[in-house]
């Protein structure tokens, strides 16, 4: 990051104070440790690296579904080709339905920009 070109930042390069801190109380680092795991998407091997955090909000919502990860994941994937031809980048797809499915959990309006 360039100083003093951030928005935020002040005149002379230094941050402004952080009102909410981003670090919750009892923030667990361990969240954000990538793992990879082989899966199967629509019965092809495939290996997915996500931070902890990202499956154990997968694992949430396959249990919503009574489905395991795999099988949530192949949704995903079908999916996505049904209605958008593809993506890219599936792990980044992936990561984008867990913040959204996390956003509509605690009722929070998921506005995309255009």
């Amino acid at each position: 990051m360039i100083q003093g070109k951030e928005p935020g930042e002040g005149a002379r390069g230094r941050c402004q104070p952080i009102h909410v801190d981003p670090f919750v109380r009892g923030f667990d680092m361990q969240l954000a440790r990538p793992w990879a795991r082989s899966i199967r998407l629509n019965g092809f091997a495939t290996c997915l690296r996500l931070e902890q955090v990202y499956w154990d909000i997968l694992a949430d919502m396959a249990r919503l579904n009574r489905c395991s990860i795999s099988t949530l994941l192949s949704h995903v994937d079908r999916e996505v080709h049904l209605r958008h031809g593809g993506v890219r980048n599936f792990s980044g797809l992936v990561r984008v339905v867990c913040v959204v499915h996390s956003l509509k959990e605690t009722g929070l309006e998921v506005v995309g920009r255009h």
